[in-house]
Protein backbone atom coordinates (compact mmCIF):
# COMPACT_ATOMS: atom_id res chain seq x y z
CA UNK A 1 0.00 0.00 0.00
CA UNK A 2 1.08 3.31 -1.11
CA UNK A 3 0.90 5.89 1.87
CA UNK A 4 1.17 10.02 2.42
CA UNK A 5 1.88 10.84 5.88
CA UNK A 6 1.47 14.73 5.86
CA UNK A 7 2.77 16.36 8.82
CA UNK A 8 6.00 15.21 10.35
CA UNK A 9 5.62 16.12 13.97
CA UNK A 10 5.39 13.04 16.93
CA UNK A 11 2.21 12.21 15.78
CA UNK A 12 2.82 11.92 12.19
CA UNK A 13 6.52 10.75 12.28
CA UNK A 14 4.86 8.03 14.56
CA UNK A 15 2.55 6.98 12.20
CA UNK A 16 5.03 6.94 9.19
CA UNK A 17 7.58 4.86 11.00
CA UNK A 18 4.71 2.06 12.23
CA UNK A 19 3.13 2.04 8.50
CA UNK A 20 6.97 1.61 7.17
CA UNK A 21 8.06 -1.20 9.17
CA UNK A 22 4.63 -3.23 8.41
CA UNK A 23 5.72 -2.58 4.81
CA UNK A 24 3.43 0.35 3.28
CA UNK A 25 5.55 2.55 0.78
CA UNK A 26 5.14 5.58 2.96
CA UNK A 27 6.40 9.40 2.20
CA UNK A 28 6.05 12.08 4.58
CA UNK A 29 5.79 15.58 3.87
CA UNK A 30 5.87 18.95 5.81
CA UNK A 31 5.56 22.53 4.80
CA UNK A 32 8.58 23.31 7.67
CA UNK A 33 11.28 20.34 8.94
CA UNK A 34 10.64 17.40 11.51
CA UNK A 35 9.08 18.87 14.19
CA UNK A 36 9.38 22.06 14.18
CA UNK A 37 5.66 22.61 15.32
CA UNK A 38 4.01 21.95 18.20
CA UNK A 39 6.30 18.98 19.26
CA UNK A 40 9.31 21.02 19.71
CA UNK A 41 7.82 22.87 22.68
CA UNK A 42 6.42 19.52 24.06
CA UNK A 43 7.38 18.69 27.52
CA UNK A 44 7.27 14.85 27.10
CA UNK A 45 5.35 13.97 30.14
CA UNK A 46 3.85 10.56 30.73
CA UNK A 47 1.16 11.01 32.21
CA UNK A 48 -2.54 9.92 32.37
CA UNK A 49 -3.61 10.07 35.03
CA UNK A 50 -2.86 14.46 35.59
CA UNK A 51 -3.51 15.05 31.76
CA UNK A 52 -6.71 12.79 31.50
CA UNK A 53 -9.37 15.20 32.20
CA UNK A 54 -12.11 12.87 30.95
CA UNK A 55 -12.78 9.07 30.93
CA UNK A 56 -12.23 8.97 27.12
CA UNK A 57 -9.23 10.65 27.17
CA UNK A 58 -8.03 8.74 30.15
CA UNK A 59 -8.73 5.75 28.61
CA UNK A 60 -6.40 7.04 25.44
CA UNK A 61 -4.13 8.00 27.48
CA UNK A 62 -3.33 4.85 29.54
CA UNK A 63 -3.35 2.82 26.25
CA UNK A 64 -0.51 4.60 24.75
CA UNK A 65 1.24 4.29 27.93
CA UNK A 66 1.19 0.68 28.07
CA UNK A 67 2.59 0.58 24.63
CA UNK A 68 5.50 3.06 25.57
CA UNK A 69 8.02 0.37 26.69
CA UNK A 70 8.42 -1.70 23.76
CA UNK A 71 7.78 1.57 21.05
CA UNK A 72 10.58 3.31 22.75
CA UNK A 73 13.09 0.13 22.72
CA UNK A 74 11.74 -0.28 18.93
CA UNK A 75 12.24 3.16 17.90
CA UNK A 76 15.86 3.18 19.67
CA UNK A 77 16.97 0.03 18.10
CA UNK A 78 16.01 1.10 14.35
CA UNK A 79 17.10 4.18 14.56
CA UNK A 80 20.41 3.66 16.34
CA UNK A 81 20.43 6.44 19.05
CA UNK A 82 19.51 6.75 22.55
CA UNK A 83 16.38 8.88 23.70
CA UNK A 84 15.93 9.96 27.45
CA UNK A 85 12.82 8.41 28.30
CA UNK A 86 12.40 7.35 32.08
CA UNK A 87 9.42 6.31 34.14
CA UNK A 88 10.90 8.20 37.17
CA UNK A 89 6.87 9.26 38.26
CA UNK A 90 5.15 12.33 39.04
CA UNK A 91 4.79 14.28 42.35
CA UNK A 92 1.77 16.04 42.23
CA UNK A 93 2.14 18.63 45.11
CA UNK A 94 -0.12 20.80 46.46
CA UNK A 95 0.57 24.33 47.99
CA UNK A 96 -2.31 24.83 50.57
CA UNK A 97 -5.06 22.81 52.56
CA UNK A 98 -7.45 22.96 49.78
CA UNK A 99 -5.12 21.92 47.07
CA UNK A 100 -3.66 18.94 49.86
CA UNK A 101 -7.88 18.04 50.12
CA UNK A 102 -7.81 17.51 46.34
CA UNK A 103 -5.30 15.42 46.14
CA UNK A 104 -6.19 12.92 48.81
CA UNK A 105 -10.17 12.84 47.79
CA UNK A 106 -7.94 11.79 43.94
CA UNK A 107 -6.22 9.48 46.17
CA UNK A 108 -9.36 8.22 47.05
CA UNK A 109 -10.81 7.26 43.81
CA UNK A 110 -7.84 5.55 42.95
CA UNK A 111 -8.15 3.66 45.32
CA UNK A 112 -11.31 1.68 43.75
CA UNK A 113 -9.70 2.09 40.52
CA UNK A 114 -6.56 -0.22 41.57
CA UNK A 115 -4.17 3.09 40.34
CA UNK A 116 -0.72 2.35 41.50
CA UNK A 117 -0.27 5.92 44.09
CA UNK A 118 0.70 7.02 47.25
CA UNK A 119 -0.38 10.04 49.24
CA UNK A 120 1.88 11.51 51.12
CA UNK A 121 1.76 13.93 54.04
CA UNK A 122 4.44 16.78 53.55
CA UNK A 123 7.17 15.59 55.44
CA UNK A 124 7.12 12.27 53.32
CA UNK A 125 7.19 14.29 50.38
CA UNK A 126 10.24 16.41 51.70
CA UNK A 127 11.80 12.89 52.17
CA UNK A 128 11.59 12.16 48.42
CA UNK A 129 12.16 15.42 47.08
CA UNK A 130 13.88 17.13 49.37
CA UNK A 131 13.49 20.72 47.71
CA UNK A 132 10.04 20.94 48.00
CA UNK A 133 8.57 24.42 48.98
CA UNK A 134 8.52 24.48 52.94
CA UNK A 135 4.56 25.25 52.12
CA UNK A 136 3.73 22.18 50.84
CA UNK A 137 1.36 21.09 52.42
CA UNK A 138 0.94 17.05 50.28
CA UNK A 139 1.81 15.52 47.49
CA UNK A 140 0.64 12.65 45.26
CA UNK A 141 2.94 10.31 43.74
CA UNK A 142 2.17 8.50 40.55
CA UNK A 143 5.52 5.97 40.31
CA UNK A 144 4.10 4.63 36.59
CA UNK A 145 4.22 7.89 34.74
CA UNK A 146 7.23 9.33 33.25
CA UNK A 147 8.33 11.31 30.33
CA UNK A 148 10.05 11.44 27.04
CA UNK A 149 12.26 13.84 25.84
CA UNK A 150 10.04 15.03 22.69
CA UNK A 151 12.47 16.25 20.51
CA UNK A 152 15.46 13.02 20.52
CA UNK A 153 11.85 11.00 20.21
CA UNK A 154 10.96 13.01 17.11
CA UNK A 155 14.80 12.74 15.71
CA UNK A 156 14.73 9.01 16.34
CA UNK A 157 11.65 8.38 14.79
CA UNK A 158 12.29 10.12 11.87
CA UNK A 159 15.54 8.44 11.18
CA UNK A 160 14.26 4.97 12.10
CA UNK A 161 11.64 5.81 9.70
CA UNK A 162 13.98 6.58 6.85
CA UNK A 163 15.26 3.56 7.96
CA UNK A 164 12.78 1.47 7.11
CA UNK A 165 12.63 3.08 3.71
CA UNK A 166 9.97 6.00 4.38
CA UNK A 167 11.30 9.20 2.02
CA UNK A 168 10.68 12.45 3.83
CA UNK A 169 10.44 15.49 2.51
CA UNK A 170 10.32 18.82 4.28
CA UNK A 171 9.48 22.95 3.39
CA UNK A 172 6.58 21.02 1.17
CA UNK A 173 3.20 22.02 1.44
CA UNK A 174 0.00 20.37 0.28
CA UNK A 175 -2.59 22.49 -0.68
CA UNK A 176 -5.60 20.31 -1.82
CA UNK A 177 -6.54 16.54 -0.97
CA UNK A 178 -9.61 14.69 -3.03
CA UNK A 179 -9.98 11.20 -4.00
CA UNK A 180 -11.13 10.07 -7.28
CA UNK A 181 -11.59 6.31 -8.12
CA UNK A 182 -10.25 5.21 -4.62
CA UNK A 183 -7.28 6.74 -5.26
CA UNK A 184 -6.20 9.93 -2.69
CA UNK A 185 -4.76 12.97 -4.86
CA UNK A 186 -2.46 15.35 -3.10
CA UNK A 187 -1.75 18.71 -4.74
CA UNK A 188 1.52 20.18 -3.54
CA UNK A 189 2.17 24.13 -3.42
CA UNK A 190 4.91 24.10 -5.98
CA UNK A 191 1.70 22.47 -8.27
CA UNK A 192 3.02 18.84 -8.47
CA UNK A 193 0.81 16.02 -7.51
CA UNK A 194 1.27 12.80 -5.21
CA UNK A 195 -1.16 9.89 -5.83
CA UNK A 196 -1.73 7.23 -3.42
CA UNK A 197 -3.74 4.71 -2.23
CA UNK A 198 -4.56 6.52 1.65
CA UNK A 199 -3.72 9.79 3.27
CA UNK A 200 -2.81 10.31 6.94
CA UNK A 201 -3.18 14.44 7.86
CA UNK A 202 -1.39 14.70 10.55
CA UNK A 203 -0.62 18.24 10.43
CA UNK A 204 -1.55 19.79 14.02
CA UNK A 205 -2.33 23.35 14.30
CA UNK A 206 -2.86 23.36 10.54
CA UNK A 207 -4.91 20.22 9.88
CA UNK A 208 -7.92 22.82 8.65
CA UNK A 209 -5.92 24.79 6.63
CA UNK A 210 -5.98 21.32 4.04
CA UNK A 211 -8.23 21.75 1.78
CA UNK A 212 -9.95 18.14 1.67
CA UNK A 213 -12.63 18.15 -1.00
CA UNK A 214 -16.09 17.22 0.03
CA UNK A 215 -14.94 17.63 3.44
CA UNK A 216 -15.59 20.35 5.87
CA UNK A 217 -12.24 22.06 7.70
CA UNK A 218 -10.97 20.31 10.40
CA UNK A 219 -11.81 21.70 13.55
CA UNK A 220 -8.57 22.19 14.84
CA UNK A 221 -7.37 25.28 16.48
CA UNK A 222 -4.09 26.23 17.83
CA UNK A 223 -3.25 26.78 21.49
CA UNK A 224 -0.06 28.62 22.14
CA UNK A 225 2.07 26.42 24.96
CA UNK A 226 5.12 28.33 25.97
CA UNK A 227 7.89 26.18 27.78
CA UNK A 228 11.46 27.27 29.65
CA UNK A 229 14.54 25.38 29.35
CA UNK A 230 16.63 25.83 32.25
CA UNK A 231 19.91 25.04 33.31
CA UNK A 232 20.39 23.93 36.94
CA UNK A 233 24.00 23.79 38.42
CA UNK A 234 22.35 21.58 41.10
CA UNK A 235 20.18 18.44 41.38
CA UNK A 236 16.91 19.69 41.04
CA UNK A 237 14.32 17.18 41.09
CA UNK A 238 14.22 13.05 41.14
CA UNK A 239 10.69 12.84 39.86
CA UNK A 240 8.10 14.85 37.63
CA UNK A 241 7.08 17.39 39.68
CA UNK A 242 3.26 19.39 38.74
CA UNK A 243 2.38 22.38 40.52
CA UNK A 244 -1.18 24.26 40.51
CA UNK A 245 0.41 26.65 37.99
CA UNK A 246 3.42 24.42 36.22
CA UNK A 247 4.98 21.19 36.08
CA UNK A 248 8.88 20.80 35.91
CA UNK A 249 10.75 17.89 34.26
CA UNK A 250 14.09 17.00 35.50
CA UNK A 251 16.04 15.93 32.28
CA UNK A 252 18.88 13.62 32.30
CA UNK A 253 20.81 16.44 30.96
CA UNK A 254 20.83 18.67 33.86
CA UNK A 255 17.63 20.89 32.19
CA UNK A 256 14.65 21.16 33.60
CA UNK A 257 11.88 21.95 31.68
CA UNK A 258 9.02 24.48 32.99
CA UNK A 259 5.86 25.14 31.43
CA UNK A 260 3.38 25.57 30.01
CA UNK A 261 0.77 28.45 29.39
CA UNK A 262 -2.21 27.99 27.75
CA UNK A 263 -2.99 30.77 25.05
CA UNK A 264 -5.34 31.21 22.44
CA UNK A 265 -3.53 33.78 20.11
CA UNK A 266 -4.35 32.50 17.19
CA UNK A 267 -0.88 31.47 15.18
CA UNK A 268 1.40 33.75 17.10
CA UNK A 269 4.44 31.82 17.78
CA UNK A 270 6.05 34.48 19.84
CA UNK A 271 7.48 34.05 23.12
CA UNK A 272 6.55 36.71 25.58
CA UNK A 273 7.95 37.78 29.03
CA UNK A 274 4.71 37.72 30.67
CA UNK A 275 4.61 33.93 30.30
CA UNK A 276 8.77 33.46 31.00
CA UNK A 277 8.01 35.34 34.33
CA UNK A 278 4.67 33.44 35.12
CA UNK A 279 6.21 30.34 34.79
CA UNK A 280 9.64 31.15 36.89
CA UNK A 281 7.38 32.49 40.08
CA UNK A 282 5.39 29.22 39.46
CA UNK A 283 7.85 27.01 39.31
CA UNK A 284 9.68 28.99 42.64
CA UNK A 285 6.49 28.43 44.46
CA UNK A 286 6.95 24.49 44.37
CA UNK A 287 10.83 23.81 44.26
CA UNK A 288 12.77 27.50 45.08
CA UNK A 289 15.92 26.56 44.44
CA UNK A 290 14.54 26.95 40.26
CA UNK A 291 15.61 30.82 40.92
CA UNK A 292 18.84 30.16 40.64
CA UNK A 293 18.86 28.05 37.19
CA UNK A 294 20.11 30.01 34.07
CA UNK A 295 17.59 30.43 31.61
CA UNK A 296 18.81 28.63 28.11
CA UNK A 297 15.91 29.46 26.08
CA UNK A 298 12.19 29.39 25.55
CA UNK A 299 10.16 27.40 23.64
CA UNK A 300 6.83 27.78 21.61
CA UNK A 301 4.67 25.42 20.45
CA UNK A 302 1.08 25.16 18.70
CA UNK A 303 -1.17 23.01 20.21
CA UNK A 304 -3.92 21.49 18.09
CA UNK A 305 -7.36 21.52 20.12
CA UNK A 306 -10.38 20.20 18.88
CA UNK A 307 -14.06 21.08 20.45
CA UNK A 308 -13.98 18.60 22.51
CA UNK A 309 -10.51 18.43 23.42
CA UNK A 310 -10.26 14.68 22.21
CA UNK A 311 -7.79 14.06 19.18
CA UNK A 312 -9.04 13.08 15.41
CA UNK A 313 -7.98 9.80 14.60
CA UNK A 314 -10.01 7.66 11.90
CA UNK A 315 -11.19 8.11 8.39
CA UNK A 316 -12.91 10.63 6.65
CA UNK A 317 -16.69 9.94 6.04
CA UNK A 318 -17.19 11.49 2.70
CA UNK A 319 -13.37 10.17 1.70
CA UNK A 320 -12.12 7.18 3.48
CA UNK A 321 -8.94 6.87 1.96
CA UNK A 322 -8.19 10.07 3.58
CA UNK A 323 -7.11 9.04 7.47
CA UNK A 324 -7.35 11.88 10.50
CA UNK A 325 -4.39 12.37 12.90
CA UNK A 326 -4.70 15.47 14.25
CA UNK A 327 -5.84 17.36 17.40
CA UNK A 328 -3.81 15.73 20.11
CA UNK A 329 -3.65 19.25 22.23
CA UNK A 330 -1.41 18.78 25.02
CA UNK A 331 -1.01 15.13 24.43
CA UNK A 332 0.32 14.17 20.95
CA UNK A 333 3.66 13.01 22.53
CA UNK A 334 1.81 10.59 24.91
CA UNK A 335 -0.32 9.53 22.50
CA UNK A 336 1.63 8.74 19.42
CA UNK A 337 2.54 5.14 19.91
CA UNK A 338 -1.17 4.22 20.33
CA UNK A 339 -1.90 6.67 17.22
CA UNK A 340 0.31 4.83 15.08
CA UNK A 341 -0.40 1.50 16.07
CA UNK A 342 -4.75 2.16 15.53
CA UNK A 343 -3.69 3.83 11.66
CA UNK A 344 -1.64 1.31 10.89
CA UNK A 345 -4.39 -1.26 12.01
CA UNK A 346 -7.28 0.43 10.20
CA UNK A 347 -5.19 0.75 6.93
CA UNK A 348 -3.19 -2.49 6.74
CA UNK A 349 -5.58 -4.82 8.47
CA UNK A 350 -8.42 -3.29 7.89
CA UNK A 351 -8.93 -3.45 11.86
CA UNK A 352 -11.02 -1.18 13.93
CA UNK A 353 -9.55 -0.57 17.21
CA UNK A 354 -12.97 0.00 20.06
CA UNK A 355 -10.79 3.40 20.36
CA UNK A 356 -11.85 4.92 17.11
CA UNK A 357 -15.34 5.25 18.26
CA UNK A 358 -13.98 7.69 20.73
CA UNK A 359 -11.84 9.16 18.34
CA UNK A 360 -13.90 9.65 15.32
CA UNK A 361 -13.70 12.35 13.15
CA UNK A 362 -17.49 11.66 11.72
CA UNK A 363 -18.71 13.29 15.33
CA UNK A 364 -17.73 16.65 13.79
CA UNK A 365 -19.48 15.64 10.68
CA UNK A 366 -16.21 15.16 8.67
Amino acid sequence: MQVLVVGAGVVGCAVAYELAARGADVQMLDARRSGEGASQAAAGILAPHIEGHSPALLQLGVRSLDLYDAFIERVSRDSGLPIDYRRIGTLEVALNEEQAHHLRTTAEKYNATNVEHQYLEPAAARVLEPGLAPTATGALLIPNHGYVQSRALVHALEVAARQKGVSVKSMTKVETVEQRHGRVQAYLSGGSTIEVDALVLATGSWSGRVVINQAMPAPVKPIRGQLLNLICNTPSAAHVLWGPDCYLVPLQDGTVLVGATVEDVGFDERSTAAAVQHLLQAAQAVLPAIKDALLRDVRVGLRPVSPDELPLVGPSCELPNVIYATGHYRNGVLLAPFTAKIVADFLLENAKAPELMLTTPSRFGL
